[in-house]
């Protein structure tokens, strides 16, 4: 692959669903990060270490790095397995995302961040590490695939996972208490199924 392609795999937005792409990352990736253990990994470096904006940074620059690699993946999958059997798979792991969603998370003692390194480097590793097979990083493997547009797809979940995060980071456990997190965690199943499902009418169609 020359570095041409690369950058076309970066920059070319899927022709018929420009915003889509962005819009259904952000959305789908938020409501899924509620309660998630990235969220409750959030919560605990916040408690931990007391200085938001260096968690923050952290955060960001940790989802950016895992999610552009996980977009990537699930697009050169796409583009290997041009069929419409890969594209009903692609739908059905939505629905698969939905019933796992329903799933309570918990963040194990082998996943808490060991103190030692200063508040913005724990965090980049430890969110880096702990996103690895999350639910919210395999979403974004079948949103790059379904939407071939690594840059929105990166942009919308990386823009997701901030939306839910920054608060947990800001408010701490105060965040939990005051929200349901089964009616959210309902909500994103449900979305999840619906954007399956449509995506399995389409492909069938």
């Amino acid at each position: 692959m020359e570095w041409r392609d690369v950058v076309v795999l970066f920059v070319r937005p899927a022709p018929d669903f420009l915003m889509d792409a962005f819009l259904t990352s952000t959305l789908l990736v938020a409501i899924a990060e509620i309660g998630d253990k990235t969220m409750l990994l959030a919560i605990l470096l916040a408690t931990r270490f007391r200085k938001p904006v260096p968690i923050i940074l952290g955060i960001l620059l940790a989802t950016l790095a895992n999610h552009a690699l996980a977009a990537l993946a699930g697009q050169l999958v796409a583009e290997l397995l041009q069929s419409t059997w890969f594209r009903v798979a692609i739908a059905l792991s939505f629905i698969a995302m939905g019933l796992w969603t329903l799933v309570p998370d918990k963040l194990d003692e082998d996943e808490e961040p060991k103190s030692g390194h200063s508040a913005f480097l724990t965090t980049l590793i430890a969110f880096f590490l702990v996103e690895i097979g999350d639910k919210t990083q395999i979403a974004t493997v079948a949103l790059g695939a379904q939407f071939a547009s690594l840059a929105l797809v990166t942009a919308g979940t990386t823009l997701g996972m901030m939306i839910a995060n920054v608060p947990a980071v800001l408010l701490g456990n105060a965040l939990v208490q005051r929200i349901s997190l089964s009616t959210v965690h309902g909500i994103a199943a449900a979305l999840f199924i619906a954007a399956g499902g449509w995506m399995l009418w389409a492909a069938l169609s």
